[in-house]
């Protein structure tokens, strides 16, 4: 595989919102440039750590990310959340294959890499920390590299879209929060 220069963009500073990191672009095997982005978002859950840490588990995020969240578990079966855990998810016509390589949920650390064949590799870091007795600080941070130049505005813009994704991800999740405590 021929590499070459890569170019580094600043695009903006954490905040609470979402914000860039850095995009950059690497020659591929082609010679032609591959976009690589980094975005990132932070929001308080409005629940105790140890309620809201297991909630980032691919089996435990069904309570929370909707009907299109429908992970099939390769390992282990029966499906729980496990680090290594190896399973697949449908995107549209296409099937993405992920892997847990971090969940200590007792060190608030939950990470996941996932390739959609031909398309792009991800990388999502998760941190978790207790605010308080009630409340527990995430950090999500997205890291996207395209596998093909045909697919660099795909991966461009899937990258706008994980800085924006906080919002939705925090409501969601404080709605499944409030949901358990009714139960």
């Amino acid at each position: 595989m021929k590499v070459g220069p890569i170019v580094i963009f600043l695009l903006g500073a954490m905040s609470g919102a979402g914000a860039a990191f850095l995009h950059f672009r690497a020659s591929h095997s082609s010679g032609k440039p591959v976009v690589h982005v980094e975005n990132g978002f932070e929001f308080t859950a409005r629940g105790p750590y140890k309620t809201v840490a297991p909630l980032f588990g691919a089996y435990g995020e069904r309570a929370w990310a909707g009907d299109h969240w429908k992970p099939e578990f390769l390992f282990p079966v029966p499906a729980r959340d496990v680090q290594g855990e190896v399973f697949t998810v449908a995107q549209g016509h296409l099937r993405s294959t992920w892997v847990n390589t971090a969940l200590d949920l007792e060190a608030g650390h939950i990470q996941y890499v996932y390739v959609i064949p031909d398309t792009q590799a991800v990388l999502i870091d998760i941190h978790l920390t207790q605010n308080d007795p009630v409340n527990t600080g995430v950090k999500v941070v997205y890291q996207r590299t395209a596998l093909s130049a045909e697919f660099n505005d795909h991966v461009s813009e899937q990258g706008r879209k994980d800085k924006e994704s906080g919002k939705e991800w925090e409501t969601a999740i404080n709605a499944a929060l409030q949901a358990n405590k009714a139960d």
